[in-house]
């Protein structure tokens, strides 16, 4: 035992000298904050570059000599970005949260009551994850069409889920298998039914998962783009990913300033719930590889 330790020591003091510890340590993690970092600003510097130095080869193109506003007042007020950003965001906030409703009932069902096939269940729903939208657009087009819903945010509201729902319903069934089922007994004897047992002891233990399982599907619904793109023509219902590339790009006529300004304010939102609910994030994601 006293050798192990020992073992461990010396291993442990490998990064005790400071050129070890920049070389392992603070060089990797700089290399992957600029990899991760540098698309942010150069979206930052091509918002507040004027065109003529946007289009001029001369100057450093990684820095501003004169900045200016005018991209991002074409944008928010030549074009409907607002509406675009509130439609992204009514339709990602809904989808999340019946996709979430249906995929804990999905998720506790296929985990907690034991069924025969229920395993079968959980791996027909993971491949119904798999298969790519470019695919299931087709059919669904169909579907929104004889609906009357074309054109309208309620399309995407309902077509969202189809690929949603199976995605929260696999990590939501390895968060809950990781809850261990005693507390279900005990609440069984005490006379508590399943959704007593459900509402009241899996889902406050789920918490992580469930903030884990939202973020996802938050943010694949944000950045969704096939369907808005089959489903919505009206530039009013447009969502953010449609409306900044259809509307901002005129033929062969890339207005840059304001692509940049839209992506960046677009992608600031889904960075902000990350970095609020980055310890749920990281916790949920723990307890769903959990056997």
């Amino acid at each position: 035992m006293s050798t192990d330790k020992s073992a461990d020591t010396v291993g442990m003091s490998f990064l005790d000298s400071t050129p070890r510890k920049l070389v392992t340590v603070y060089l990797p993690l700089c290399i992957f904050l600029f990899v991760l970092l540098f698309p942010f600003y150069w979206m930052g510097v091509t918002t507040f570059k004027p065109n003529n130095e946007l289009l001029s080869r001369d100057g450093n193109p990684f820095w501003i000599i004169a900045p200016t506003l005018a991209h991002v007042k074409k944008l928010l007020f030549n074009t409907a970005y607002p509406q675009w950003m509130w439609n992204t965001v009514v339709v990602s906030v809904v989808s999340t949260f019946f996709s979430l409703a249906a995929s804990v009932l999905a998720a506790y069902a296929i985990e907690r009551l034991r069924f025969s096939g229920a395993k079968h269940v959980g791996l027909g729903i993971f491949l119904a994850y798999l298969v790519p939208p470019s695919i299931l657009f087709i059919p669904l087009a169909s579907v929104v069409f004889q609906l009357g819903l074309f054109d309208t945010r309620l399309a995407l509201i309902l077509t969202y889920p189809t690929f949603l729902i199976p995605f929260c319903t696999w990590l939501l069934m390895g968060y809950f298998r990781s809850i261990p089922f005693e507390l279900e007994e005990c609440a069984l004897i005490d006379g508590a039914n399943r959704w007593q047992i459900l509402v009241k002891i899996v889902l406050p233990l789920a918490v992580p998962g469930l903030i884990s399982a939202g973020i996802f599907a938050f943010t694949l619904s944000w950045n969704e783009f096939i369907y808005a793109l089959t489903f919505v023509s009206s530039s009013e219902i447009k969502t953010l990913p449609v409306g900044v590339v259809t509307e901002l790009v005129e033929g062969d006529v890339y207005h840059w300033g304001s692509l940049m300004a839209g992506a960046l304010f677009g992608s600031l939102p889904v960075a902000f719930i990350y970095s609020f609910f980055v310890e749920y994030y990281v916790s949920g994601m723990t307890g769903s590889v959990k056997e």
